[in-house]
């Protein structure tokens, strides 16, 4: 099961063009995105309502979609604008539409109610095409459950055994306790590593000449977004104080969206605001994160493998998992608002229902 009512990164903006059509599983749900000629984004379900033949194996019509197993033609709000062979169109004849928003590169899909689309509830990624700061796109699939993905970026212990030679640093960075604090939509985390050797990727880019002070600050929030202040700077100068001085910073942006219970979307881009006139520092930075990214790909893929050859499997906590456990729970809990919600609803749809109730009644 997915959390409905929240948006989803669907695609970068230039995945989805004024040309053609683009299709990408959601949650579950096959969906159709192109834009119309004027710019505007439209998101359809991939599916004819006749016989459920994927509309993007058909063909644009202008603004409107032709499937081409029968020839129904469709228009941007989903209607059944014509039928070969057929005057009178069924009422019912239409596919599902998605409230969309484009915002800061991302274009993002609401899945469930669409009365409860609100804009302002999409995250603030402005990074991803603020002038001052500079990053390239990066989007890796991987065949395994989401949350498996959202375990792995709660707890960055991780760095310095799965990426060793990229992200990561020496063992005293995992041996850092962060600090967690829940909120109502998701958990910050605060980890400072003091005094200790900058990671490789850092080393890349700046000769830091000793020890820095590295700190990672981020808010992960439902349905899985990271939003991340990172960077170091050098040690003992008080960067924990709020002086970076001589520091790099980066501000991440990631967005993990279910494809189906067992394969998962992975958007990402890590912008910084030093060296914007060297795009092969943005380049190295970019190619830093995607090798470790693909590291951490190979080792949840292996832990899906494993976990799926004994379904009644029981993870042993530890202290580290406090803040993948918080939002575990907080992901468990709006499952369970959400289909208490759609049972009221189909109640109060019932015929029963409808008769006892003389405000629906007629």
């Amino acid at each position: 099961m997915f959390i409905k009512n929240v948006w989803y990164v669907a695609a970068w903006d230039h995945e989805v063009t004024k040309e053609g059509m683009f299709n990408r599983t959601i949650t579950g749900v096959p969906v159709l995105m192109y834009r119309k000629q004027d710019g505007e984004i439209i998101a359809l379900e991939d599916r004819c309502c006749h016989r459920g033949a994927p509309l993007s194996v058909g063909r644009r019509e202008g603004d409107c979609v032709r499937c081409m197993y029968h020839g129904l033609k469709f228009d941007s709000t989903g209607i059944c604008v014509e039928a070969p062979g057929q005057t009178r169109i069924p009422i019912q004849a239409k596919v599902r539409t998605f409230p969309v928003v484009e915002s800061h590169r991302w274009i993002w899909i609401w899945m469930g109610d669409p009365d409860k689309a609100d804009p302002s509830l999409i995250p603030d990624t402005q990074w991803l095409d603020h002038p001052d700061w500079r990053s390239l796109d990066g989007y890796i699939h991987y065949d395994v459950n989401y949350l498996l993905i959202c375990d792995n970026l709660l707890d960055f212990s991780h760095l310095p055994f799965v990426h060793p030679t990229t992200l990561g640093g020496g063992a005293d960075y995992a041996a850092q306790q962060p600090k967690v604090e829940r909120m109502d939509n998701g958990v910050r985390i605060t980890r400072w590593a003091i005094n200790i050797d900058p990671p490789p990727f850092a080393a890349a880019v700046k000769d830091w000449g000793g020890k820095v002070d590295r700190w990672n600050i981020y808010n992960f929030t439902l349905p899985a977004t990271l939003l991340m202040d990172s960077g170091m700077a050098p040690t003992g100068q008080g960067a924990q104080e709020g002086n970076r001085d001589g520091g790099i910073e980066f501000r991440g942006c990631q967005a993990i969206t279910p494809e189906t219970e067992n394969s998962t979307h992975y958007f990402f881009a890590h912008p910084h605001n030093f060296s914007l006139d060297k795009p092969e520092v943005t380049k190295s930075i970019h190619q830093a994160v995607v090798d470790a990214f693909d590291e951490d790909r190979d080792i949840i893929t292996a832990q899906q493998k494993s976990l799926a050859l004994a379904p009644d499997f029981k993870m042993v906590a530890f202290g580290i998992d406090s803040a993948l456990n918080q939002f575990r729970w907080q992901v468990s809990r709006r499952l369970e608002q959400e289909a208490a919600e759609e049972a009221l609803k189909k109640a109060a749809a019932t015929p029963a229902a409808a008769a006892s109730n003389p405000q629906t009644a007629g």
